[in-house]
């Protein structure tokens, strides 16, 4: 732990496929209001909930793709490739960063991990994404890793007793592959 002379290591987080031992920490995430309130989705999911999804997603992993975002062994979040097309060849990245873990790059490094793996391994043609338009953090990351604004979804969701709009982002796997190179 670093201290204000000594800067923390800061430890590039790997994807890994997610595990069923991996569903308390993906619970504890998914029970934080403050968390789900980005996610557009309510908090308090079960524990059953979860299982199923991931027994879901062992059936049809060509359709959906969950990594935990490993830090020096630490589970810091979670990644998630989700509604992958094969005919479209696109998907919907959507990422979540551990509330006492934000602010040190993971979410940066994840995503950056994320895309290499859905363009490189995938072979997709692209990647798009929802975020509160209000998430500034968030778009920050997502324009720092070649997302750019697609538009504007007004009203679409409802958090904090309001609706609220959303931003679509996405990228194109030339864009990406060639932002890499250079």
């Amino acid at each position: 732990m670093g201290d204000a002379t000594t800067p923390e290591t800061f430890a590039a987080p790997r994807l890994r496929a997610l595990e069923r031992a991996d569903l308390q920490f993906v619970h504890g995430l998914f029970n934080d209001p403050e968390v789900m309130r980005y996610w557009f989705e309510p908090a308090h999911v079960t524990i059953t909930d979860l299982e199923e999804t991931f027994v879901r997603q062992q059936r049809c992993g060509d359709r959906e793709r969950r990594f935990i975002v490993d830090a020096a062994g630490r589970r810091v979040g979670l990644v998630e490739l989700v509604y992958i097309d094969q005919v479209h060849r696109n998907c919907e990245f959507q990422i979540i960063i551990a509330p006492g873990e934000q602010g040190r790059g993971y979410a940066g490094a994840a995503t950056r991990a994320a895309l290499d793996f859905a363009f490189r391994s995938l072979n997709l043609h692209k990647v798009y994404l929802l975020v509160d338009t209000e998430n500034a953090a968030a778009i920050h990351v997502y324009e720092k890793a070649g997302f750019v604004v697609e538009g504007v979804l007004r009203r679409e969701f409802f958090a904090d007793g309001a609706y609220r709009d959303a931003t679509r982002m996405g990228i194109f796997q030339d864009d990406y592959l060639a932002a890499a190179r250079s």
